[in-house]
């Protein structure tokens, strides 16, 4: 075969490679929760890509290793040894250049995307301020606030429960958020590290004691998702969870000036405290008795009133 049969053959090989390894990144979309949030759609467009260049990467290797076992086999009786490998300056910088660029481009395809999360209005995606000593100061708003979101919400998160203060001193255990509304959630916790995560908002925060960290969401889909605690927070950290309804801002603001009724919620960590154990000794490891909820929506109304 001659030499330029065989480059000929390599390029075909690796546009075959290149369209398969498309498809495959093509696919990597239907993999990933639904798309709930502007963010996520920058977010799995890099994940696409990702999957593309280890697809390539996968089928290239193991085309490699299929091709030399076939072609390349020694008879059943050869025992003899194979030719000794030398080394190649050309194919060393070849396989030392390839990776560092291909490192290079993922990492400069993660600030694009970064960059096209700014032009969504959120140029300060994560903002994270530390308690100022000057209580004074610390009081004061913060003028970019305004600015960068169209509603805001506290999350306040605590061994084991979610709970969420909305304009007009409301406070619930649902996060309510408007769609395709941009709306800030300043973040607290109480005692220990959580983590703030929606899989199909695609921004997850971990959220530190005695720090408010703020981050913006812009909802895109109307639905009801699961916020679920990230962080190892304590022995039922896997059963803090809140629900999170995405719905018309008509839906939002008649929710807001219906949510004066106080009731009773299940509080899962809470049944499995109670429950006795079912297991063949008591490990007697410590562990944070979790609290009954007393009331899932409320009005606060100050004593100034």
């Amino acid at each position: 075969m001659s030499r330029l049969l065989q480059y000929l053959l390599i390029a075909v090989c690796i546009a075959v490679l290149l369209v398969i390894s498309r498809w495959v990144g093509t696919q990597a979309y239907t993999w990933m929760p639904p798309q709930a949030t502007a963010e996520a759609q920058k977010v799995d467009q890099i994940f696409s890509f990702l999957a593309s260049v280890g697809a390539f990467v996968l089928l290239g290797l193991v085309g490699m290793m299929l091709y030399s076992a076939i072609f390349f086999r020694a008879s059943k009786h050869d025992y003899t040894e194979g030719h000794p490998s030398r080394g190649d300056v050309r194919l060393e910088i070849l396989w030392t250049a390839i990776p560092t660029l291909l490192v290079a481009w993922l990492a400069f395809q993660g600030f694009q995307i970064y960059q096209q999360l700014d032009i969504l209005n959120l140029d300060r995606v994560v903002h994270l301020h530390l308690p100022l000593d000057d209580a004074a100061v610390a009081a004061e708003p913060r003028p970019d606030q305004a600015k960068k979101a169209d509603f805001t919400v506290d999350v306040f998160a605590k061994q084991w429960e979610w709970s969420f203060r909305y304009p007009n001193n409301i406070t619930s255990n649902e996060l309510h958020l408007p769609v395709n509304r941009r709306t800030q959630l300043n973040l607290h916790a109480q005692e220990v590290i959580h983590g703030f995560y929606v899989p199909e908002f695609r921004l997850k925060q971990d959220i530190v004691p005695l720090r408010d960290i703020d981050i913006v969401i812009s909802p895109i889909r109307e639905g009801k998702y699961t916020l679920r605690d990230s962080q190892f927070s304590g022995t039922y950290f896997a059963l803090m969870q809140a629900p999170v309804y995405v719905e018309t801002l008509e839906k939002y603001n008649q929710w807001l000036k219906g949510a004066n009724k106080s009731m009773t919620i299940k509080n899962q960590a809470v049944a499995e405290y109670t429950e006795p154990t079912q297991t063949l000794f008591n490990s007697g490891w410590y562990t944070v008795a979790p609290t009954q909820t007393e009331i899932a929506t409320q009005r606060k109304i100050n004593n100034d009133t």
